[in-house]
């Protein structure tokens, strides 16, 4: 996939290159004219937002592909009270054009946010030409991500893709070892292998995954298969990529075998657990922490994945690492 195009917007010249760097990203993905300038609305006022309302600024991550252009904005703030009155069309609270949340909120094919008193917000928005690349979506399933590079590398050691029907969705991530150009050629090689083997279960497919990355340095990796008619989750994993299935009763832990892909591993067994309606699957790269507790934010699996996985990031990034998040859920 794409990684993530992550802007830190700390002050008002921010804001302009957020929405320059939407306004590229929109054309390269075949927006029209029309969307672009919708887009440009969009991301300035969330990138405004971050400016007049969020001591320090905030983050505002760029996700697209063709046909689409996905905004979430990450702060720490003191939080959004009066949500409806805020998503009022035209609500302004620090005198600017009064465009608003609602006003993104009427732009967009997909809004929602998750606001905490004193712990920050969370906004997401997806902007879609009506011609857009809809198709490779599954219907049945709302995914979110955010993939980002280590700091000051240009290509991202981590790497993750999917496959779907209406009833099950088979999701594979990898991180390459280290970083950088040699991290990233293992994830892409894998990503590659990946639809020769996505028929197969999860431990077949690592097996099939392993051999691909022989001529590379090697990689850990997970891959993960929903069958909604079933009810399971099926998953493996060598190294650290974790996986974790939640739901509003319990926290159940995925289980990784030691070893590196392409370079020496055991054998691997493929887990399965339960998978209903509520179920939440959360898979990430060492990126990410393996402390992360949605406990403390309260309705957060209610909301978005792409919310959901936002909220992770801000939260649980490491700093100094490639980091990839992505959940799945059922959509809405």
């Amino acid at each position: 996939m794409r990684p993530t195009v992550s802007l830190q917007v700390l002050e008002q010249s921010g804001v302009g290159e957020a929405r320059r760097t939407a306004a590229e990203l929109g054309l390269m993905q075949g927006l029209s004219k029309t969307r672009c300038s919708d887009l440009a609305i969009v991301v300035t006022e969330l990138a405004s937002n971050l400016v007049k309302h969020t001591p320090g600024g905030g983050t505002l991550l760029l996700n697209s592909r063709p046909g689409t252009v996905e905004i979430l904005t990450l702060d720490r703030g003191p939080g959004i009270s009066r949500m409806g009155e805020v998503l009022r069309d035209g609500y302004s609270t620090a005198g600017s054009a009064g465009t608003g949340l609602g006003a993104v909120s009427r732009l967009s094919e997909d809004f929602d946010v998750y606001t905490a008193p004193g712990a920050g917000s969370v906004v997401y928005a997806r902007l879609t030409e009506p011609l857009g690349d809809l198709a490779s979506v599954p219907s049945g399933f709302d995914i979110g991500a955010v993939q980002t590079t280590y700091p000051g590398e240009t290509v991202c050691g981590d790497d993750w893709t999917y496959s779907a029907g209406q009833t099950m969705l088979k999701l594979m991530m990898v991180d390459g070892l280290g970083h950088g150009l040699g991290a990233h050629e293992a994830a892409r090689t894998a990503v590659a292998a990946f639809p020769q083997s996505s028929h197969l279960r999860p431990a077949e497919t690592l097996t099939h995954i392993h051999q691909a990355l022989r001529s590379t340095r090697g990689a850990v990796g997970a891959v993960a298969a929903i069958d909604v008619s079933a009810g399971t989750v099926q998953f493996a994993g060598v190294g650290n990529v974790s996986g974790v299935v939640l739901d509003a009763a319990q926290r159940r832990g995925l289980m990784s075998h030691n070893g590196t892909l392409g370079q020496e591993t055991r054998t691997v067994q493929t887990q399965e657990v339960p998978w209903t309606p509520p179920s939440v699957l959360v898979v990430h790269t060492d990126g990410l922490t393996n402390r992360w507790d949605v406990s403390s934010a309260p309705g957060l699996l209610r909301r978005r994945s792409a919310v959901i996985a936002g909220v992770l990031y801000r939260d649980y990034a490491r700093e100094r690492d490639d980091a990839t998040v992505v959940v799945i859920k059922a959509a809405p």
